[in-house]
């Protein structure tokens, strides 16, 4: 008995001491470990749960599974135009091959390090390949966009309405997308993963998710936007100069027209006039031809005479009616 229980002591310490050097390692959902040996790879562990080693020989590295992100910073990349725009990107990633990833790169921070050079080489080798406008939109809805009606429909009679209207358009019509940024962002990721599937992981995608342009570039867009109004701008007034002269001429023919009408209905009256009183006249004259010579002759001394300052002589025949109501 005694025997027994020494034995089964002994046994109790042995399984102590092994539990103690820890010949277990855990995995937890969402991680996966890579086991070496002296450096050596002996084996990798994907399952969650607990798992075997060897206690002092085995060493256990592990690492995430799932899938991990990447961010940038925005940096500063010149575009096919040289002109330099602020590239935001990040991307998703994960490990698929923990012995190759452990092999190459070991460690979650030299990972980074590498994504890093990996990805912004990328980024910048894309964006220097392409215009501004296929990084910037991804599609060409802004060409498609109707600008003429509003301008037409308002001012439809007016004649040179329409070459405005296409200056509009020519004004507000951007370059055509071929790519966009979606397939920039695909570009990336496939130039980037030749690079990072010999590392033992996956890139899943790759994203632009802004750009923005530099100091330079914004003033340069805004100036830019500012001489395409004024464009506009002068087009409208130009126009409208336009039709002001063709109003004022229209104007002036008219006043023409009705003055010359005036003038004409003035001089049929004026005649007219002229006529009755000349008839009136000659009846007058016709019925007492000394009467009607003393009243045009009273009537001329009633205009002249207050208008001389001095009179020097009266013996004129004008004045005979001075003298005598009948002439003589």
């Amino acid at each position: 008995m005694r025997k027994l229980l020494i034995v089964l002591a002994v046994i109790a310490v042995i399984v102590i001491v092994f539990l103690i050097l820890g010949p277990f390692y855990i995995v937890s959902e969402g991680e996966q470990a890579v086991v070496t040996r002296f450096g050596e790879i002996v084996r990798t562990t994907t399952d969650a749960g607990l798992h075997l080693k060897t206690p002092f020989v085995d060493q256990v590295q592990k690492y995430p599974s799932k899938t991990m992100s990447w961010d940038a910073d925005a940096r500063l990349f010149p575009t096919a135009e040289q002109q330099f725009v602020f590239v935001d990107t990040t991307a998703r990633w994960r490990i698929v091959d923990p012995a190759l990833f452990y092999q190459r790169l070991t460690n979650l921070n030299r990972a980074y390090a590498r994504l890093d050079d990996v990805l912004e080489s990328a980024v910048a080798n894309v964006i220097a390949q392409e215009p501004i406008y296929e990084a910037v939109r991804s599609t060409n809805i802004i060409n498609e966009i109707d600008r003429t009606v509003d301008v037409v429909d308002a001012t439809e009679d007016v004649d040179g309405i329409e070459q405005i209207a296409d200056l509009i358009v020519t004004v507000e019509t951007q370059d055509p997308v071929v790519k966009g940024r979606q397939v920039l962002s695909e570009e990336m990721l496939t130039l980037a993963s030749t690079e990072i599937n010999n590392l033992g992981i996956e890139l899943i995608d790759v994203v632009i998710r802004q750009i923005r342009y530099s100091e330079e570039l914004t003033a340069s867009v805004y100036d830019r936007m500012v001489s395409e109004r004024r464009r506009i701008a002068q087009a409208y007034r130009s126009l409208g100069e336009g039709r002001k002269e063709e109003i004022l001429g229209e104007l002036a023919r008219e006043r023409d027209r009705i003055l010359s009408q005036a003038f004409a209905t003035a001089e049929t009256i004026r005649g007219e006039a002229d006529a009755t009183a000349a008839r009136i006249y000659s009846d007058a004259y016709s019925q007492s031809p000394q009467f009607f010579e003393f009243w045009r002759a009273i009537e001329s001394y009633r205009d002249t005479l207050p208008r001389f300052r001095k009179t020097l002589t009266t013996d004129l025949e004008y004045f005979d009616y001075l003298y005598s109501e009948t002439g003589n």
